[in-house]
């Protein structure tokens, strides 16, 4: 067997692979898409035999819903801000410092990536509740601030540790003071993975089920929550324009990486 018939046939093999692999991504979504706009009222087979919008008249028009979509845009911005600004001061003090159980630190703020949600939610819960936290809201931001801390918490550390620290030491050379040096060099030099950071953040909030079961009252649920409970009492299409919309956010969010960063500089340090 010559070498080139082997190339050609590793060519062939990596390209099907690889071809494969994105069918596999993407035929899931083209299915929901699809689904989305079947105008019957039950789930058969594909395809459709006719398009509609109404899973989206209905998703828009059906009050629960609304309330959900606005009780997770609200709790997903301020988990953002909130779990942004926190994790950045932890990283830079992490950063500039140096103290025993530096590491025991940094594997404790990562550690609900590796706790079960479902346990972390029932742990949140009887924990706020010994409290005597009752507020929907309060306990959901609570929640989802421990599920999206881990994210900005790694994203700003590695991001942070790529800056070289000789241009603060320059501009500090130059006569600007260690506030100014931070502020307008440090920060936008690491500003890739704080906002990629924020960016997961915001998208992990929009998306937990499993702890916000656990979380959620009468007065103050989230759209995945409301979802499921009404994929629970009575399946429809609606759940499929929902999860094209949350495709939409994301995809949205996507853009926004890329416009104000790069998604290549992202993936180049690290994050």
């Amino acid at each position: 067997m010559s070498k080139r018939f082997q190339d050609s046939v590793w060519r062939v093999l990596t390209t099907s692979t690889v071809v494969l692999s994105i069918v596999f991504l993407i035929a899931p979504l083209a299915v929901v898409t699809l689904l989305s706009f079947d105008s019957r009222t039950f789930l058969g087979p594909l395809p459709p035999p006719s398009l509609s919008i109404r899973w989206y008249i209905r998703f828009f028009s059906d009050e629960m819903i609304l309330r959900g979509l606005r009780t997770s845009l609200l709790l997903a911005t301020a988990v953002t801000f909130v779990a942004t600004v926190a994790c950045v001061a932890v990283a830079v003090t992490m950063m500039r410092t140096r103290f025993a159980g530096k590491k025991a630190i940094s594997a404790f703020l990562l550690s609900p990536l590796v706790v079960p949600p479902v346990v972390l939610g029932l742990g949140i819960l009887l924990y706020l509740s010994a409290l005597g936290i009752v507020d929907g809201f309060t306990r959901l931001l609570c929640g989802h601030l421990i599920i999206a801390i881990p994210y900005v918490v790694r994203a700003s550390l590695i991001s942070l540790s790529g800056v070289n620290p000789i241009y603060a030491e320059a501009a500090m050379s130059l006569g600007a003071t260690e506030r100014a040096a931070f502020w307008t060099v440090t920060l936008p030099l690491a500003r890739s993975g704080i906002v990629a950071g924020a960016i997961l953040s915001f998208a992990v909030s929009m998306d937990d089920v499993a702890v916000s079961m656990f979380l959620t009252d009468a007065q103050t649920v989230t759209l995945p929550v409301v979802l499921v409970s009404a994929m629970r009492a009575n399946f429809d299409l609606t759940i499929a324009a929902a999860s094209v919309l949350f495709m939409g956010i994301i995809a949205i969010l996507m853009v926004v990486l890329d416009r104000t960063v790069g998604i290549t500089n992202v993936f180049k340090n690290g994050s």
